[in-house]
């Protein structure tokens, strides 16, 4: 029997800010996690004495309710300098305002269909924002190709409610002046990026593990809403009173009985990015930023960052590490691993990041949920479902229990103001 007032599914981030909050509030919970250990997305793991995240983590949190937990571990400042690689150079991040390094051709071309884009946005999909941001010459460059190995979607296809302020507004000063010299400043949306210096991004919350009640190796199997039952990959079968969920919303559709069909429908509906991670450990001390974008499609993954750079202790002395992410749509990835090791390969030397015999070792690993699509009309669907969830009691939250394009910050205070609306 679960003794516990909640029921939390999932201890990722979210589900750990429900867990803390519920205990704030004197409620008891416990979550119940299908992995062996605690963290979700945070997690990380650990090959031939190299440490990589699940992806690339970095804290830029302001909220003081996530620093209060966050700021119990000691971490590393870093500059939020990016930088971007194409064809055969490297630029500063963002890319349209650090055109310096191209030929005065490109320069011309560019910034004269940035002037000439159009001065109405026409349509409400992405695509049409990008060229009317940006122009079309800018954004068939770069943020359109970007968008096809970040997303695996055309942008014609995607909505632009997940924006906000991540991506830069193009302004004719800055693409200028980013013409003429490297000594631009940094636009980026925050200055600082925080990052533990020892146990990976997962110590920021590793505190929160060390206090919540966790029973790992439970994968949920079946959930019966009317009955308040969930039962988990032993036979086990646990009553809850209350459940809070930060299973992918799809995920969650498909393990319920008695759903009806325009939730079914809706849901699936519903798609998601998987990510393949290749790891490398390297036996030198390469140079190399915190992270960094790549817009050529002779190279498969659309971004990698160094975990030696965020921590000196994520690699051995002497050594350093970088960690590329290639997107699918879907759960399922559309590569071969070992085509995939191949290509990294190919562009670690394509970049001029290292040789064959600098490189240590190559790890794969598979992550089935990495990002929410924006499809068009995504909203109508992902409300459908979460209206479902919330009238058969069930208060869902997080990435992919909100279904939103959320941060580590935002997803730890997803999961707060599920157990606060428990609480009401």
């Amino acid at each position: 029997m679960n003794n516990s007032d909640i029921m939390i599914l999932g201890a990722g981030i979210a589900g750990l800010g429900a867990w803390f909050r519920a205990d704030e509030l004197g409620i008891k919970s416990t979550i119940f996690e299908a992995k062996e250990s605690a963290g979700g997305l945070l997690d990380n793991f650990e090959v031939e004495g190299f440490r990589f995240d699940n992806a690339v983590h970095l804290s830029f949190a302001q909220e003081p309710e996530v620093r209060k937990i966050f700021d119990r571990t000691p971490f590393n400042s870093h500059p939020a300098d990016a930088l971007n690689f194409e064809h055969d150079r490297w630029h500063k991040h963002p890319i349209q305002n650090n055109l310096v390094s191209l030929p005065p051709e490109d320069k011309v071309a560019l910034i004269q269909s940035f002037i000439d884009r159009p001065e109405t946005l026409l349509n409400s999909d992405y695509e049409s924002w990008l060229r009317h941001q940006y122009g079309d010459a800018i954004a068939e460059r770069y943020p359109l190709k970007y968008t096809q190995k970040y997303w695996r979607t055309p942008a014609a296809q995607l909505s632009t409610t997940w924006i906000g302020n991540r991506m830069r507004r193009a302004n004719l000063s800055e693409i200028l002046y980013g013409s003429y010299t490297t000594e631009t400043p940094n636009t980026y949306y925050t200055k600082e990026m925080r990052y533990p210096i020892e146990g990976g991004y997962k110590a920021f919350i590793q505190p929160l593990i060390d206090q919540a009640d966790i029973q790992t190796n439970h994968t949920a199997t079946e959930i019966n809403l009317k009955n308040k039952t969930v039962t988990f990959n032993s036979n086990k079968l646990i009553p809850y009173s209350k459940l809070i969920s930060t299973l992918p919303l799809p995920l969650f559709i498909n393990l319920c009985s008695n759903v009806p069909d325009n939730v079914k429908k809706a849901a699936s509906q519903l798609s998601a990015t998987s990510v393949d991670l290749i790891s490398v450990g390297f036996n030198k001390p390469i140079i190399s930023n915190l992270w960094f974008y790549i817009y050529d499609a002779d190279i498969f993954p659309s971004r990698a960052y160094s975990p030696s750079v965020k921590s000196l202790n994520n690699a051995p002395k002497g050594c350093s590490s970088l960690q590329f992410e290639t997107y699918s749509r879907g759960c399922k990835s559309q590569f071969a691993v070992e085509e995939l090791k191949h290509n990294v390969r190919y562009a670690l030397k394509k970049m001029k990041i290292a040789t064959d015999d600098e490189i240590i070792f190559m790890h794969h690993k598979h992550l089935p949920w990495g990002n929410v699509i924006f499809d068009i009309g995504m909203e109508k669907n992902r409300d459908i479902v979460r209206d479902f969830l919330h009238s058969n009691g069930v208060e869902s939250c997080g990435r992919f229990g909100e279904w939103d394009y959320l941060w580590s910050n935002q997803a730890l205070l997803s999961g707060k103001k599920a157990a606060e609306k428990i609480k009401r």
